[in-house]
């Protein structure tokens, strides 16, 4: 075999496997509306990722949230098979069991990067996988955005007692900490919240971004936008799949949607810190206010958060393991982060 030939098979052997790997069709459901920047266009960037990095021989059609069934009821419908796979977040599923929440987002938690550190290489992942296990699904990380907006309001929040009896659509853990405060929260999906708040369901919202809030139409109802995102200083997405759908598929392919995800988590990283400064001016130029946490009320939350984690410690084992892993973590972290960063 000549050298020219030798140097060529490295490049041949992938499309050779993949010749031999028969055709997967998998359903992907999406949680969020296609057409909103970041998580909704990060569901159709996965699905044609994993279309040409397979060559075709996984074969993805994308539905919009809640055509094929409700957002809430897809991680029930993978388990039982009934569909293949949906493009998420786990944190739609805290009714099921509280500790799916830590490996979404966490109150007051690490950013992003420390965040994926811990799933990666800290033990979060492996917890991850095998709380979903027991829900009879696989389940990939598959997207993340940074911090998030902390939620629009109709009126100004001038103490804690402005909280006190208003009804909010909240996501996570988040949502616990707010109860806390007097508030009576509901975690909606995304395409449920604006007709919430426009009729006076709901008197205030947080979803995400800017850049997302913007495309849902909060500012046409809520003019007061507050930050920091408290609840939500980094966010992961994830991609569940049917154990019966991730059999079908050969080593290769499976290999194909791991890849998929991994350059979807870097696509929308660089594209969320990309395109927020715009989506601010323009909510401002619409007559928002924009607005930040005092103080007292900050340390309120903080407070009630360490009570909420000590609560759900008690209740559900899941969530003490996976709290208990990412604390030892993020002490170790600290030294890294102390000398390693601007501070």
């Amino acid at each position: 075999m000549t050298p020219k030939i030798l140097r060529a098979l490295p490049a041949l052997m992938p499309a050779a496997a993949l010749a031999q790997d028969k055709k997967v069709r998998m359903q992907m459901a999406g949680a969020y509306p296609s057409a909103m920047p970041s998580l909704g266009q990060g569901q159709l960037y996965t699905a044609d990722r994993i279309r040409k990095l397979s060559a075709g021989s996984v074969e993805v059609r994308f539905f919009e949230a809640g055509a094929l069934i409700p957002g809430s009821q897809y991680l029930d419908a993978i388990g039982a098979g009934t569909l293949d796979s949906a493009w998420t977040s786990l944190g739609f599923f805290s009714g099921k069991e509280i500790a799916l929440t830590l490996y979404s987002t966490v109150p007051f938690g690490p950013d992003l990067g420390e965040y994926l550190a811990w799933m990666r290489f800290g033990g979060g992942e492996q917890l991850m996988k095998e709380l979903l296990a027991k829900y009879n699904a696989e389940v990939l990380l598959c997207g993340v955005i940074a911090p998030e907006a902390s939620g629009w309001f109709r009126k100004e929040i001038k103490s804690l007692d402005d909280l006190k009896g208003l009804k909010m659509r909240f996501f996570g853990l988040g949502a616990n900490v707010m109860q806390k405060m007097g508030v009576q929260t509901q975690n909606l999906q995304p395409g449920e919240i604006f007709q919430a708040l426009q009729l006076g369901t709901i008197d205030a919202a947080e979803f995400s971004m800017p850049a997302m809030d913007l495309t849902l139409g909060f500012h046409q109802v809520a003019k007061h936008y507050y930050f920091p995102g408290w609840h939500q200083q980094a966010t992961l997405t994830h991609l569940l799949i049917s154990k019966q759908k991730w059999a079908e598929l050969s080593e290769t392919q499976k290999e194909i949607v791991k890849a998929a995800c991994d350059q979807t988590i870097l696509h929308l990283y660089a594209e969320g810190e990309g395109i927020q400064a715009k989506a601010l001016k323009d909510v401002q130029a619409k007559g928002v206010t924009l607005h930040f946490w005092p103080k007292d009320i900050m340390d309120a939350y903080r407070k009630a958060w360490t009570e909420v984690v000590e609560e759900q410690s008690a209740k559900s084992p899941d969530f003490k393991k996976g709290w208990d892993s990412l604390s030892r973590f993020r002490e170790e972290y600290k030294i890294w982060r102390q000398h390693g960063y601007l501070q």
